[in-house]
């Protein structure tokens, strides 16, 4: 019984993983050079972007594509450039990350 509780810990914490590498891919993805958790830099803070596109079911999909072919007008006049080093993959990672935060 207690192995067996050992493998159910030790698989919850690999499944929780990805959460906690999220704001690393961001690093690694140069998305923190124009955005910050809960600051606006040139784009605007995460917990913004969160607050904005809550309940929206079609949020992921669409700020993924943004993420990666770029976007402008929403939050200013300085445009989001395209971010062609991010998969499909990374972008709604990244995205379901951001729109966690609160």
């Amino acid at each position: 019984m207690k192995s067996l509780l050992s493998l159910i810990v030790a698989l919850s914490a690999l499944a929780a993983a990805p959460a906690f590498a999220n704001p690393e891919l961001a690093q690694k993805k140069n998305c923190m050079a124009c955005h910050a958790v809960d600051k606006k830099l040139v784009g605007p803070a995460y917990k913004e972007v969160a607050a904005k596109y809550a309940g929206q079911k079609d949020a992921v999909d669409k700020l993924s594509a943004k993420v990666i072919k770029g976007g402008a007008g929403v939050w200013g006049a300085v445009p989001m450039p395209a971010n062609t080093q991010v998969s499909d993959a990374e972008a709604k990672q990244l995205v379901t990350w951001i729109l966690s935060l609160k």
